[in-house]
């Protein structure tokens, strides 16, 4: 069963840590928590709670350590990134709604976020500098 055990978060073999894992067993590569909801055969993020185990109790961050008793380690938990995929979906996007000669969504609310935090951050100083007292 040790055999193709793997980090839910980065994919490293975890196959020589002593089995059943301790709630406070670690991945040695990415210092991840392995007693957790995503590395359990139960985890499934497509139902309720994201648990197929009906009379398991909630966790909240399926990320952290938890004292689930009805864990049960899954191989393959790591999902890795796919970017075939992510390319592959962005373009029928564009194509469906045209494309961003711009730049890329995430370019924009970059420029957004920033020109909105630098415009946040003169109010405030204007503010604070309105009394007469100068600079800090």
């Amino acid at each position: 069963m040790a055999e193709g055990l793997v980090c839910w978060k980065c994919g490293a073999a975890i196959g020589d840590l002593p089995m059943p894992l301790a709630r406070v067993a670690e991945c040695s590569a990415c210092h991840a928590d392995l007693h957790v909801c995503r590395l359990c055969v139960f985890y499934d993020s497509r139902v309720a709670k994201a648990c197929r185990e009906p009379v398991a109790e909630e966790v909240q961050d399926k990320q952290r350590a938890n004292f689930c008793g009805y864990f049960q380690i899954k191989a393959g938990a790591y999902g890795g990134r796919d970017d075939g995929v992510s390319r592959r979906a962005r373009s029928q996007l564009e194509d469906l709604f045209g494309g961003s000669p711009e730049g890329t969504e995430q370019e924009k609310a970059e420029t957004v976020s920033r020109s909105e935090a630098d415009d946040a951050r003169e109010r405030l100083e204007q503010l604070f500098d309105a009394g007469g007292k100068g600079k800090r």
